[in-house]
């Protein structure tokens, strides 16, 4: 899932190296879309599987704060990972009536009026919370590389 994350900030970044309206610029975004819809349905997935099999403890055990912390970044990021898509959907949707399908001129509708100032601030809250990702997902990146160096137990090798 992490790889779809990156690929999804890479493919949104990327749409400035091409002219507005262009159809490779349409793709690049049309592409950012569907991966945040994709990494939804995989959060859904990934949320079942974990409710059904939960992870094996860490080694040695987290104790006090530090398990709470580490209980709290978990849940920001599977926050992230369900927030980001569906802001992203309503901002697309709201602003332009449809859902693009890729590689088509299809689009699946938005069924209520659509409105440039809503999906504005749909908009807004898509990229601030794309911001603050970036900021917790370096926090677990860095917080995993601790443990593993650092306080040397098996969160790394649980996380791959």
């Amino acid at each position: 899932m992490a790889g779809l994350v990156v690929l999804a900030y890479c493919l949104i970044l990327s749409r400035i190296q091409f002219t507005r309206g262009s159809e490779y610029r349409v793709l690049v975004v049309q592409s950012h879309y569907w991966t945040g819809l994709l990494l939804l349905g995989l959060a859904f997935f990934r949320l079942a599987e974990r409710r059904r099999h939960a992870p094996p403890a860490i080694t040695p055990p987290l104790q006090g704060t530090l398990r709470r912390v580490a209980t709290l970044t978990h849940y920001l990021m599977y926050a992230f990972l369900f927030v980001q898509p569906v802001l992203g959907l309503l901002t697309v949707m709201v602003e332009k009536g449809a859902l693009p399908i890729l590689f088509t001129d299809a689009a699946i509708p938005w069924p209520l009026p659509t409105s440039g100032r809503t999906a504005e601030y749909f908009e807004d809250l898509h990229k601030l919370f794309a911001t603050l990702f970036y900021y917790v997902a370096g926090l677990h990146a860095a917080a995993a590389l601790w443990h593993h160096f650092i306080r040397k137990d098996d969160t790394l090798k649980r996380m791959l």
